[in-house]
């Protein structure tokens, strides 16, 4: 095994995984809207999605969404559409909410949650594009780089799936100060449908060139 190779890879992998960016500003504004669990929710989800997105840059889907401006169009606008589309349905959950009494508001459905963060996370065509940018410059010709490029890929996403998670656990830590301000849950709310839209603008406005 190289390990001056691997070294370099782990230390970028951490210092790209803790960079903040839209997965962590995804986890954070989940947990600061409806708790740790959630939080964490997401982080699963958007690991899978990422991980999906790494096994794709593998086997070739990468290259195909950097050749293709059609394949990479209709996955950017569908990615955006749905991260549009979960904005207003936080802005419909809030209204619901205030609707009902206090009692009676159900708790995060953590599933449907993992799934979301998986969505958004897999509809990003700039994820795929990045680990084909990313992962070979850490291949081994003398070995297997689709076996490579998967270990490599799965690393990476477990890397970040740790640091998310401490992101998760510093907002959750600060969600109940948050919490005794008068008008934290409405604004919360608010400032998690601009998250989704600002993010869903982000994906459509995304051009096929890696980072």
């Amino acid at each position: 095994m190289n390990w001056p190779l691997l070294a370099a890879f782990a230390l970028a992998s951490f210092v790209l995984a803790a960079t903040p960016g839209p997965g962590a500003l995804y986890v954070v504004t989940r947990t600061l809207a409806q708790g740790r669990r959630a939080g964490l929710a997401s982080v699963a989800g958007v690991a899978a999605g990422n991980l999906g997105n790494a096994m794709g840059a593998s086997l070739g889907l990468a290259a195909l969404l950097a050749l293709s401006s059609l394949a990479f169009s209709v996955v950017k606008f569908v990615g955006a559409a749905y991260l549009v589309w979960l904005g207003i349905q936080a802005l419909r959950a809030g209204s619901v909410a205030a609707a009902a009494s206090p009692m009676h508001v159900d708790a995060p459905r953590h599933r449907r949650i993992m799934r979301d963060g998986f969505l958004v996370a897999l509809l990003n065509p700039k994820t795929a594009l990045f680990f084909a940018a990313f992962l070979p410059q850490f291949i081994d010709p003398a070995s297997s780089a689709m076996l490579q490029s998967t270990l490599f890929g799965a690393a990476f996403v477990a890397i970040a799936a740790c640091t998310d998670t401490v992101y998760v656990l510093a907002a959750s830590a600060v969600a109940p100060a948050l919490g005794t301000l008068g008008r934290a849950r409405a604004l919360g709310r608010y400032a998690t449908a601009l998250v989704y839209f600002g993010l869903g603008l982000l994906t459509a406005l995304t051009d096929p060139k890696p980072r």
